[in-house]
C-alpha cells in the first residue's frame, strides 16, 4: 500500500504499537486519528505527535463506535484507511476466574465485536475512496495460543478468520483488506511489565511498515512471521514447547 497522502484511523492509538504505526504514517506525510478511551493518554500523544488528531472512544461501546462513524465521516470526509488495532489481553484460570462474566465479555468485546462492527460500519465510505484499506492487528497467538491467555488467543484467530472473509468480500469494491499479526511486543498490553521480553515496539513497527509498502497482505515479525503459514503439526508442537516453557514444564 502507498504509506503517504492517507487519512489513516487507529484504534488503540495513544500508546503502544497503535502509537508507533501514527508516528510512521505521519512521517511519510499522511494524516492520523488516533483513537482511544483515555483522555489523558490522547493528549500525551498529541504532545509527542503535534500533528496528531485524536477522539475519545471506547470500542467496546456499541453507541460509541456509531458516534465515531458519524465524527470521523463528517470530519474526515476523504478517510481511507481503517486501523482496527485496539485490544484486551487477559490472563485467565479457567478452574478460577472469579470475576462475574462481563469482566471477561470485555476482552471479547474490544478484540472481536468492536473490529468486525467498525469494518461494516466504515467498509461503506471507504468504498467511495482512493486507495482504502482495512488493516486488523491479529497476533501470533491466533495461529499458536496461549493456554493462560485463552479468550485473548481465541478472539485472535476469530479476528484472523473474519480478515480472511472480509478481503474476500471487499476486493470487488477496490477495498485492500491487511492482517498484522504481532508477536511478543515489549508495549503495557495486558498490564505493564509483561512484555518486556517481547520485541521492541520501534523495530517491530519498521519492520511491518516495511511489509505495507511491500503490499503484503498478510505480515508478521520475528516469531510470528514464521507462524502465520506453519502446517498443524508445526503448530501443535509450537503450542507444547511455548506452554511447557510459560508454565514451567
Amino acid at each position: 500500500m502507498h504509506l503517504s497522502g492517507n487519512t489513516v484511523l487507529i484504534t488503540g492509538g495513544a500508546s503502544g504499537i497503535g502509537l508507533a504505526f501514527a508516528e510512521r504514517w505521519i512521517r511519510a506525510g499522511s494524516s492520523v486519528i488516533a483513537v482511544g478511551r483515555r483522555e489523558e493518554k490522547l493528549r500525551e500523544a498529541k504532545e509527542r505527535l503535534p500533528e496528531l488528531h485524536t477522539r475519545v472512544c471506547d470500542v467496546t461501546d456499541e453507541a460509541d463506535r456509531k458516534a465515531l462513524y458519524d465524527w470521523a465521516a463528517a470530519e474526515f470526509p476523504q478517510l481511507n484507511v481503517l486501523v482496527n488495532n485496539a485490544g484486551i489481553q487477559q490472563r485467565v484460570n479457567l478452574l478460577n476466574a472469579p470475576e462475574a462474566w462481563g469482566h471477561y465479555r470485555q476482552e471479547l468485546t474490544a478484540n472481536l465485536d468492536a473490529p468486525i462492527h467498525l469494518s461494516m460500519l466504515f467498509a461503506p465510505h471507504l468504498a467511495k475512496q482512493d486507495r482504502p484499506a482495512i488493516i486488523n492487528v491479529t497476533s501470533g497467538l491466533a495461529f499458536t495460543p496461549m493456554a493462560g491467555a485463552p479468550i485473548y488467543s481465541a478472539t485472535k484467530a476469530a479476528l484472523h478468520s473474519f480478515t480472511m472473509s472480509l478481503r474476500y468480500q471487499l476486493a470487488p469494491a477496490g477495498i485492500e483488506v491487511i492482517e498484522v499479526a504481532p508477536p511478543a511486543v515489549n508495549t503495557d498490553l495486558g498490564g505493564p511489565g509483561l512484555h518486556t521480553f517481547g520485541e521492541p515496539v520501534d523495530a517491530f513497527a519498521d519492520g511491518i511498515f516495511r511489509g505495507l509498502a511491500e503490499g503484503r497482505p498478510e505480515i508478521g515479525y520475528g516469531p510470528s512471521e514464521k507462524s502465520l503459514r506453519m502446517s498443524r503439526d508445526e503448530i501443535d508442537a509450537a503450542f507444547q514447547a511455548m506452554n511447557d516453557r510459560i508454565s514451567g514444564r
